[in-house]
């Protein structure tokens, strides 16, 4: 069974091409280009490039337009709320109709992709169910993870939450390589944990939703800072350096080691 780079670094010989999606304050894209930046001042030429910033909403919520001002890259935005009102649907893609509109609206974006001969998409904060293929994605939860039935645990909106309520003691974050399912992609990275602090009892604070939710909010913002901004640029650098790649069944290798639970830091690998 032969493993295929996500991006042949050596035969592609140039920078991976990166279009970076996002919805709000952009900060796992700043990440990305700081990191970017960071390679033209110490190593030399980067071996990912972001070629331009596309959003999923054109009001004030959405800093991309300021974020791809400043590092002079263009931007292009398509509400995806204008988008479905103006056709009378709702946002929901569990319907045949609702995924058949979000292929609509994707269509937008994957002309630009490949206009621009896009290699990987960043979704930085991108905040739609995407159709596009060849995304990167960040999911705050060890996607390792499994219930009984060997389903992704901790997926969705709630996984912070959910991972809290259940009782684990850390919370790490996911990239993974996005499919048609949500947070079902091949598990790319996981990064360090974060411990989880409680300031009462397990059992005493699940009488208080309010104060649950409260606690699983303020973990999540730790959660980015420990985990997403570090290991979304990090996943996406090593793609880029031809390291990550996958086979027939869509296993994930680093190195051309096997990673059944996403490559970890402090791993033992190439460099």
């Amino acid at each position: 069974m032969g493993i295929i780079p996500i991006f042949d670094a050596k035969k592609a010989c140039r920078p991976m091409r990166v279009a970076a999606f996002m919805s709000g304050s952009g900060t796992n894209v700043i990440k990305l280009l700081k990191r970017e930046k960071a390679f033209k001042r110490q190593e030399g030429p980067p071996p990912f490039q972001v070629i331009f910033i596309f959003s999923d909403r054109s009001d004030g919520g959405c800093h991309g337009e300021s974020i791809a001002y400043e590092n002079s890259i263009p931007y292009f935005s398509y509400d995806i709320r204008a988008f479905h009102r103006t056709r009378g649907l709702k946002r929901s893609v569990l319907t045949q109709e609702g995924m058949n509109a979000r292929r609509n609206f994707d269509s937008i974006a994957a002309r630009l992709v490949d206009i621009f001969e896009i290699d990987v998409i960043a979704l930085g904060g991108y905040m739609s169910f995407t159709t596009l293929d060849r995304c990167v994605n960040v999911h705050p939860a060890d996607l390792s993870i499994l219930t009984t039935d060997n389903k992704r645990k901790y997926v969705g909106d709630d996984a912070v939450f959910d991972a809290i309520t259940a009782g684990e003691t850390e919370l790490r974050s996911s990239t993974l390589w996005t499919d048609q399912g949500v947070d079902t992609g091949p598990l790319l990275m996981a990064s360090e944990p974060l411990e989880i602090n409680l300031p009462a009892p397990l059992n005493v604070l699940l009488t208080d939703k309010v104060k649950m939710r409260q606690i699983a909010d303020e973990h999540q913002e730790l959660l980015k800072e420990k985990g997403d901004w570090e290991i979304f640029p990090d996943t996406i650098e090593m793609i880029a350096q031809g390291r990550f790649g996958l086979d027939d069944d869509s296993n994930v290798y680093v190195d051309g080691e096997p990673v059944p639970d996403g490559y970890r830091k402090g791993m033992s690998s190439k460099t």
